[in-house]
């Protein structure tokens, strides 16, 4: 597998070390390189503040979150929220309904898809991987 979109729910699923953890880092690790949007990064900083803030984690933990998701924002290529991805985000989408931040994501992938035509998203999301394949968009 070449390119690879990291949708939120699988980066938390492997952040948080949930019973899909280690099928997710095994297709993060075959990807050839990582893609996602910027929107990502936020929820899954979010979640660890949420985390600690709930006491489901310490402080050393959320560092070490913290660490891993910089780690991975690095070696990642980030897309921001454009015009253009808001505008497909505001449009119906082919299973219907859809979250506003599932349609940011659905939007970016579409996005992304345009310049590697091979890649493939990778999502716990039942919303979003339901419309993957009616989008043209390969599931990973």
């Amino acid at each position: 597998m070449k390119q690879l979109y990291v949708e939120t729910s699988s980066l938390l699923a492997w952040l948080f070390d949930e019973p899909s953890a280690a099928q997710v880092g095994t297709i993060l690790n075959q990807a050839g390189f990582h893609v996602a949007s910027s929107l990502t990064i936020l929820e899954a900083s979010r979640n660890i503040i949420r985390g600690q803030a709930t006491g489901l984690m310490k402080a050393a933990e959320a560092d070490r979150l913290r660490g891993i998701l910089a780690r991975f924002a690095v070696g990642c290529q980030l897309r921001e929220i454009t015009p253009g991805i808001r505008t497909r985000a505001a449009q119906p989408f082919p299973v219907e309904p859809v979250r506003s931040l599932d349609a940011i994501h659905l939007a970016t992938a579409l996005e992304f898809s345009r310049l590697y035509p091979e890649m493939r998203v990778l999502s716990r999301d039942r919303r979003v991987v339901e419309n993957l394949d009616p989008l043209g968009l390969q599931s990973a």
